[in-house]
């Protein structure tokens, strides 16, 4: 059998992505009120108490059996049977300033979804109140369990915290969305294989005795060394890792000193490190920690590197990708699927995928002809309409793993 031919419990084939279709359309505004409500009350990582709450409030009303989280964040599970499928969702907004005029821009100053994050919940929201439906018609060949996910934008993130409280325990596959604003409203993107980077974070304080600039030759050139810090850093990986792991430092943090005569005591650089490469990623720590000790030594000074490994590459397998492909044929049909490439990214999401099988697959929200926004930046705009689209594919594809023959693919790690 294929890992997506169906075993047609109850004749789930055939009714359930009508059944789908018809409770994503009857809420089509209730959901994107709750997008809305969401997106005016951001919560930053650690905080999304009150995010969590209306989501605990909707499961509840729906029947879902509820655990909530002791910090925030919530776990939600439905149906009977040893198969569990998961489905995850972020809770959590960004630092950042929402520099939309909608009349639901945000109320917290400096606080913003501008990740998408709004999307991933209310989508999860909307494919809870489908999976209830099929579980009341018998549809449902097994448990579907749903991760209402905190902090994903810090490192160690949520992920971590559910994982080491038992969430995926007995989880047979895992599925999650993320937003993706350049692809159009309606088409979702489906990669085999790695479909995110590893991101790790790294500060370097530097340090030296300080002196005039009239007399570099007498102290230790800190601000000197930490320019060459900068620019040697990646230059050295490029030549030290394997070009096709794809190892990118970028900084984020350049600070020292604060006159101009004046040759500063200390110094920082902070920055991420990404890595296409889940291999390359075991190794990267300790190359970079030599590399900063040989940049700086000739200049006098000393370097202390604080290197946190943040978060793997999400690598969808095979028969998990197989399954995502064939659940948007089911609701959507197959014109709605594209191809999408790796992206230098990071998420959480990797964690739950280094124990069990699964797919990341992107959400298409933008406008068609509209404007092509980033992640993480203020002006983010998203087409509601992805919402119940994204409802749809989480719940189908939760619904035909449970309805395939149970495998699981060669690359569980």
């Amino acid at each position: 059998m294929s890992p997506t031919s169906l075993t047609s419990p109850t004749g789930s084939a055939d009714e359930y992505p009508r059944v789908i279709d018809h409770v994503v359309e009857k809420h089509h505004d209730d959901l994107i009120d709750l997008r809305r409500d969401l997106h005016r009350h951001p919560e930053l990582s650690w905080e999304e108490r009150r995010t969590t709450d209306r989501v605990v409030e909707i499961l509840e009303h729906l029947g879902w059996r509820v655990t909530a989280s002791q910090r925030s964040g919530a776990l939600a599970e439905i149906g009977e049977g040893d198969r569990v499928v998961a489905l995850r969702a972020d809770l959590d907004a960004l630092p950042v300033q929402d520099l939309t005029q909608d009349p639901w821009t945000s109320m917290v100053p400096g606080v913003a979804h501008a990740c998408g994050h709004d999307v991933h919940t209310s989508a999860l929201i909307g494919a809870a109140h489908a999976l209830a439906e099929v579980h009341a018609r018998g549809l449902l060949p097994g448990r579907v369990r749903l991760l209402f996910q905190p902090a994903e934008e810090v490192m160690p993130g949520g992920a971590v915290h559910l994982i080491n409280h038992g969430a995926i325990e007995d989880v047979e596959r895992m599925y999650a969305l993320h937003a993706e604003p350049a692809v159009d409203v309606g088409t979702i993107g489906v990669r085999t294989g790695p479909i995110t980077s590893a991101a790790d974070r790294i500060e370097v304080r530097l340090e030296g005795n300080g002196g005039h600039t009239s007399r570099p030759h007498l102290t230790g050139d800190l601000t000197f060394a930490l320019a060459k810090l900068a620019g040697e850093l990646p230059a050295v990986l490029s030549r030290r890792m394997d070009p096709r792991s794809g190892v990118s430092v970028v900084w984020g943090v350049l600070r020292a000193g604060s006159a101009p005569n004046v040759i500063p005591d200390q110094g920082i650089a902070a920055g991420t490190v990404r890595i296409l490469d889940s291999v390359a990623w075991a190794g990267v720590e300790a190359v970079v920690r030599e590399a900063v000790l040989d940049i700086v030594r000739p200049y006098g000074v000393t370097a202390m590197v604080d290197y946190l490994q943040g978060v793997p590459p999400v690598v969808n397998d095979p028969v998990s990708a197989a399954l995502v492909a064939s659940a948007v044929d089911a609701v959507l049909g197959p014109h709605h699927r594209t191809d999408v490439p790796q992206s230098l990214g990071g998420e959480d999401f990797g964690w739950y995928l280094s124990s069990v099988p699964g797919a990341m697959f992107r959400l298409g929200t933008r406008t068609p002809g509209g404007a092509t926004y980033d992640l993480h930046q203020g002006d983010l705009r998203i087409d509601e309409q992805s919402i119940g689209v994204g409802a749809r594919v989480l719940a189908a594809v939760a619904v035909r793993t449970l309805s395939t023959a149970a495998t699981r693919s060669d690359s569980t790690r």
